[in-house]
């Protein structure tokens, strides 16, 4: 007997690893190479308004506003968290005991803190006790998302709001003269905070105490992984995704565009997490879709994929110099061989060689089976 139902999809997370989160975490960090090229900073040069606007995309927003670049760093925060779940449930499988997860994340958390304080130690002459860069914001998002990962949806989704408005609250009503009024740079909480950790009377723009507030892109991250290490068919989990990721944007540029609440990355308004974790949320969506659901792009996920696998380490190559380093080796060559092309395509030809090359150093790892996690 035959019949025309068509079966049901089944849920790739009860199958096997989850391709998407690989490819959006290295995509993620394969952008972030891109910027240590210099690459975006040539491109803006060039006299052409369509590539002019897609070179400012490839940068932060000065102050209020959202640029494509502005969400690279919630992106990261927010796949930890989806890739918790999954690490536990793989831990448990081994014979791992709840002490020795435990042990484990605070010490990742602490080395994660380590390796960002280090990065801003790196040619300067006193240790610096900031949060602003990815690995020491994300020791912090990291470990809370974790500690909470057990409880309930309810109990997440609450602890995550409750973050922001008090946030939202103490930038609004911190009383210190000069330091009060929270949507302007260097007169707000977030700069008074800097002054306080670091010592000088002007730091950064960026405010170290954003990890706080992006705790919600880590903890949203974990209830999104869930959600897809679940045995709830396809269709539920994409439209379940797509409601969230819309209202994240609705929220957030709600509250911008209605006057409450600007976009400003640099101290991680409570609008620019909604809204940035809701595009967030949306690209895992068509991610998930895209990759393990229709299995349309596999293998043009894999170049990605593989740098997903040595991320913490590449990050910390470019960080440290190594595409600097990479970049002296290539410019002799290439400014003599394409020296005709002009200064700026040399440039760019220097930039996206580096990139590659840095490229291949993953991929090297990767053929060769050399995975550095921490």
């Amino acid at each position: 007997m035959t019949t025309d139902a068509k079966p049901e999809l089944k849920s790739p997370a009860l199958s096997g690893r989850i391709a998407s989160i690989d490819f959006f975490r290295g995509l993620t960090m394969f952008l972030l190479i891109g910027e240590s090229t210099r690459l975006y900073h040539h491109l803006n040069q060039i006299d052409n308004s369509f590539v002019h606007f897609f070179a400012q995309q490839l940068e932060h927003h000065e102050w209020h506003g959202l640029h494509f670049w502005d969400l690279i760093q919630p992106f990261f925060m927010f796949i930890v968290g989806v890739a918790i779940p999954f690490a536990v449930a793989n831990r448990k499988k081994k014979g791992d005991s709840d002490s020795t997860i435990l042990k484990h994340a605070i010490k990742r958390s602490l080395l994660l803190l380590l390796l960002g304080w280090t990065l801003y130690c790196a040619g300067k002459d006193q240790i610096g006790f900031r949060f602003q860069n990815v690995l020491a914001q994300l020791s912090v998002t990291y470990l809370v998302a974790f500690l909470i990962q057990r409880k309930s949806f309810s109990f997440q989704l609450i602890f995550s709001l409750a973050v922001l408005l008090i946030t939202d609250l103490a930038y609004r009503f911190f009383p210190l003269e000069g330091f009060n009024q929270p949507w302007v740079a260097y007169h707000n909480l977030g700069a008074w905070a800097n002054i306080q950790i670091e010592g000088t009377p002007k730091t950064s723009i960026w405010a170290t105490i954003n990890a706080i507030p992006t705790i919600a892109h880590t903890v949203w991250g974990v209830l999104c992984g869930k959600l897809l290490m679940s045995d709830k068919p396809v269709a539920e989990k994409i439209k379940l995704l797509i409601i969230a990721g819309v209202a994240g944007l609705f929220i957030g540029f709600g509250l911008d565009l209605a006057g409450i609440t600007p976009i400003i990355k640099k101290i991680a308004t409570s609008s620019f997490v909604f809204a940035s974790g809701g595009w967030a949320i949306l690209a895992l969506c068509f991610s998930y879709w895209l990759i393990d659901v229709k299995g349309n792009f596999s293998k043009g996920a894999q170049p990605f994929i593989i740098v997903g696998m040595n991320c913490i380490f590449i990050y910390l190559l470019f960080e440290v110099g190594g595409a600097d380093i990479v970049s002296d080796i290539f410019k002799p060559f290439i400014n003599t061989l394409f020296s005709w092309t002009g200064e700026l395509m040399t440039k760019i030809l220097i930039s996206l060689s580096v990139w590659g090359s840095l490229w291949y150093v993953c991929y090297w790892m990767y053929k060769n089976k050399i995975f550095i996690k921490i």
